[in-house]
């Protein structure tokens, strides 16, 4: 795959970083040579929306627990799950919540209506990242420093190993039945058929962090953190588009609505807006100190910036492009979700209540 610019010209291919659970070594090196604070940097699906059943699901690592948030009730419960939670996956159209443990390498499956652990399925060591399709029901579970991955059967929680390079963080393409996932030290964006299973890759460097997927334009977005710029990786193409961005590219999410790309800069404490038909920045928004994780809300055009070392979120209006607010939101807010039904922004902290609901007022 080649690279280019909104230009037309060539990008050289250098070495990128990826942080899965923890910062890297490459990271923490060069936050250091750029003065900036360390910061530990957790899975950032440890929080999910239920869209069948309205729920927010937030790891509580520290109590092997899964907290369960339901607005339409106000109440919250804990549910005990496996060793060490750190990702969460939720079936928008069975309501189902999956759980990864990391500590005892399993899978925790909740059932949408009465919150309990139905199953438990040994996936293996090292086990991070996982998302589902909910038009299939596959789940797809990462393992970090491994060459394999776990597909569960959603139906029958059978478990099939599939051999797909390195893989840590990834992103599901229900439309198209497919799994996009970038490794810690691969160098490339390796694509599962989820028909089939057969995984395909396209050359995009090492060490990338933050992925995400348009369904509707089929476009799949990729931030290089040393590049300072999001790779557009387009359908069908072998040639992938770089997008600069801004300092420390962390996390990208996707209104599929107006076709807006938000990009996190962590270095520069800032969301890079990028218009999806033109593929070039259109804004660059100040945010909160250190940012790490974002959230869309594309019934209200609202956009939710975590913000790490700055203990808030930032709201930023996807009209105008301006912050409408900044909210307390916890010691060291991680990853942030929005409950489409309620509007309510939830948030994953690291202090000892495991999650947060900002107050939007």
């Amino acid at each position: 795959m080649k690279f280019r610019d909104g230009t037309g010209g060539s990008v050289g291919k250098v070495r990128y970083w990826m942080a899965g659970v923890a910062v890297s070594a490459a990271l923490t090196g060069l936050l250091r040579a750029q003065a900036i604070p360390e910061a530990t940097l957790i899975n950032p699906a440890a929080i999910a929306y239920g869209a069948a059943t309205g729920k927010v699901y937030a790891v509580d690592k520290a109590r092997n627990a899964v907290v369960v948030g339901d607005d339409a009730t106000g109440k919250m419960m804990s549910v005990k799950v496996g060793v060490g939670p750190v990702s969460i996956a939720v079936n928008g159209k069975t309501g189902r919540a999956y759980v990864v443990n990391a500590g005892d390498g399993t899978v925790s499956v909740l059932d949408g209506a009465s919150d309990a652990v139905v199953a438990t399925v040994p996936v293996g060591a090292s086990a991070n990242a996982i998302a589902v399709n909910s038009a299939t029901g596959a789940v797809y579970v990462t393992r970090t420093y491994s060459d394999k991955m776990v597909v569960i059967d959603g139906a029958t929680n059978a478990m099939t190993m599939v051999k797909a390079g390195r893989p840590d963080a990834l992103v599901v393409d229900d439309k198209a039945n497919a799994v996009y996932l970038i490794g810690y030290e691969g160098e490339s964006v390796d694509v599962l058929d989820g028909r089939t299973n057969a995984v395909r890759s396209l050359p995009a460097g090492v060490h990338m962090w933050g992925i995400a997927v348009n369904e509707k334009t089929g476009v799949v977005y990729v931030a290089r953190a040393q590049d300072r710029e999001v790779l557009a990786l387009l359908p069908g193409s072998k040639e992938a588009i770089a997008i600069p961005t801004g300092s420390i590219p962390c996390a990208v999410a996707v209104n599929e609505t107006t076709n807006r790309v938000y990009v996190a800069n962590y270095a520069e404490d800032s969301v890079a807006v990028i218009d999806g038909a033109s593929r070039g920045v259109v804004a660059t928004v100040p945010v909160g100190r250190r940012p790490e994780a974002i959230a869309v809300d594309p019934v209200r055009n609202r956009v939710y910036v975590a913000n790490t070392l700055g203990n808030s979120v930032t709201v930023i209006d996807g009209v105008t492009n301006r912050v409408l607010a900044t909210l307390d939101a916890g010691k060291a807010p991680y990853a942030l979700v929005v409950n489409l039904r309620s509007g309510k922004v939830h948030v994953a902290d690291l202090d000892e209540r495991a999650t947060t609901v900002v107050s939007l007022r």
